[in-house]
């Protein structure tokens, strides 16, 4: 079913704060994607917020549009000469038929109107194209008690105020809705120390 409610922009606000806090990407992502891409003229990153992923799909490809509903995100993304950025929903991008090779989704299709994003994927698309839904799943923490505590105050604590949508972030994206032949990736993560004497280690 394609005809709900629009959904909410939970995004539409804090802009400064996500650019400054969102977990950024490890650089294998983009080395891959571009590495399996039919060329690397234009990439689409779709959701991109404030741009982590988009900066760094552009060390490999020519040209980097990030896509997003949010102007305040948009407000806070970082510009170079190799990315655009544009205010608009995954379900109707501003693009021409046939004008990208790349649509990149990262932490962010689990908002989107799926059959919509994917039409429009269809359309955009040129031939032999990637789609890449990218999620980081719930965070690990390295020390024991730490996960513990973390695994409680994220499932009983403020896992019940979660959108529903949220909920394949859960399962890493494991059981979202892709209609298109699979590509097998290599294992990827990302590793945080949260402080200098390096007490824990976050991977997400």
């Amino acid at each position: 079913m394609t005809d709900r409610a629009p959904a909410t922009n939970w995004f539409d606000r804090g802009g400064r704060a996500y650019a400054t806090f969102r977990p950024d990407y490890p650089a294998a992502i983009s080395t891959f994607l571009a590495g399996i891409e039919p060329d690397t003229d234009v990439a689409v990153d779709v959701g991109c917020g404030s741009g982590q992923l988009t900066r760094k799909l552009a060390d490999h490809f020519r040209k980097v549009i990030g896509v997003d509903p949010s102007a305040e995100q948009l407000a806070h993304a970082v510009r170079d000469e190799r990315t655009e950025y544009l205010c608009a929903p995954a379900e109707s991008l501003p693009l021409a038929d046939g004008s990208a090779s790349l649509f990149a989704a990262a932490q962010a299709a689990h908002w989107f109107d799926l059959p919509k994003f994917y039409a429009e994927v269809r359309r955009v698309g040129r031939r032999g194209s990637v789609v890449a839904l990218i999620s980081y799943g719930v965070p690990r923490l390295a020390d024991p008690a730490l996960q513990d505590r973390f695994k409680h105050y994220y499932w009983h604590e403020v896992g019940p105020y979660w959108p529903a949508e949220r909920r394949l972030v859960d399962s890493g994206y494991a059981d979202i809705d892709f209609p298109f032949d699979t590509i097998e990736t290599p294992p990827l993560s990302i590793d945080r120390r949260p402080c200098r004497n390096e007490i824990g280690r976050a991977h997400v």
